[in-house]
């Protein structure tokens, strides 16, 4: 089939995908179904708590997969110094946030397991930036990190508990709670001021990371912050400025994620539609002695912009009478298709049916009956 015939979904896919291949990643293929002690024993990590079960005819309880990566991580075997480099195209089955229901959704995504050294960072940043401009022209990176922010949390000695509560507040970027949660939590003003700025903070990198590297100077490992300062610049040295912000809002698993977490947004959808980082503990977690990065777009909540909308269901309508062979109807069909038209054939006119224009065929022949503009 041609690219013009393709819905525009379709074609973004195919770019997405050759995208992809043009970087050396290689296609994962998985089955529909996995076994559901895997997403038991890994549910927070996933997007949706429901999970669609049954079970098979040995008695084993399987699940429709809602998830990817677990599976890739599942058949990855380390080799040293090397990075598996993997993209997915699959339908997962999970809660849409579009319609709050189980749908089949299709979702790429992108995943590094192995030797994740800053390079394969940049690279994983790289392509989902790359990704998102083939989504919109008004998209927007953010970026941040997750252990500089943990690493902070640590360093002011609270336990898990409250740890877990104030990352809550930071995700919502709800100043007022984390204050209230900090002194709660006997968190000095100072630390306390240190992550209500560090929540403040969002925009460019060159603008915003300066500041962010004086309030942490004292207390996080510079090497972290020349990491995450290396990563945005050279970003913004591949064409990406105007796009990429930093926001330590993004809270991810603490349980998974360690280090780069990123999300990405298209203007008119309200939720992230790509979603990424490392997820070394899940590495871990899983048993796999490697450093994993990737990331995922939920295509489901771009559905409004990416299926086209249609002003007409078909360019020509044939209406036949009952004398006329099939032979003279193919004829005029083939005729309109060779024009690049799409043809519907039918005895009578079908309800709400929108086209651009109707033909009558006849014995006598072929005739223009209406033409909508």
């Amino acid at each position: 089939m041609s690219t013009f015939n393709l819905r525009k979904e379709e074609e973004i896919i195919n770019r997405l995908r050759s995208l992809y291949e043009l970087y050396g990643y290689a296609q994962f293929k998985m089955s529909k179904f996995e076994e559901y002690d895997l997403y038991v024993r890994n549910k927070d990590f996933l997007i949706s708590d429901g999970i669609i079960t049954f079970t098979d005819t040995n008695g084993k309880l399987l699940a429709l997969k809602p998830d990817v990566t677990l599976s890739i991580i599942k058949n990855f075997r380390a080799s040293e110094g090397v990075v598996d480099k993997v993209y997915y195209n699959e339908n997962v089955y999970r809660i849409s946030g579009g319609t709050h229901s189980f749908k089949e959704i299709l979702q790429l995504g992108v995943e590094c397991m192995g030797h994740v050294d800053t390079y394969c960072q940049f690279e994983v940043l790289s392509l989902a930036a790359k990704s998102l401009s083939l989504l919109s022209d008004e998209v927007v990176l953010d970026v941040s990190d997750f252990g500089i922010l943990t690493d902070l949390l640590e360093s002011f000695g609270i336990n898990t508990s409250l740890k877990k509560e104030i990352l809550v507040a930071i995700g919502e970027k709800n100043v007022h709670d984390l204050e209230r949660i900090c002194a709660n939590g006997g968190i000095s003003a100072y630390d306390t001021g240190i992550l209500t700025e560090l929540v403040r903070l969002y925009g460019n990198p060159t603008e915003v990371l300066p500041r962010i590297k004086t309030i942490l100077s004292d207390k996080i490992d510079s090497e972290k912050l020349n990491v995450l300062e290396t990563l945005c610049k050279s970003l913004c040295d591949s064409g990406f400025s105007n796009m990429v912000r930093i926001d330590f809002s993004i809270v991810n698993g603490v349980d998974y994620y360690n280090g780069i977490v990123f999300k990405g947004f298209v203007k008119g959808i309200p939720s992230a539609v790509l979603s990424g980082g490392q997820y070394d503990g899940l590495m871990k977690k899983m048993q796999r002695n490697a450093g994993a990065i990737g990331f995922a777009l939920y295509l489901d909540l771009m559905e409004d912009l990416l299926i086209e909308k249609k002003t007409f269901d078909v360019d020509s309508l044939i209406v036949y009478t009952d004398n006329v062979s099939f032979f003279d109807i193919d004829l005029i069909l083939k005729k309109l298709i060779s024009e690049g038209k799409t043809v519907l054939a039918q005895r009578s006119v079908p309800a709400k049916i929108k086209y651009k224009e109707m033909w009558k065929l006849t014995e006598s022949g072929v005739e223009l009956l209406e033409r909508n503009a």
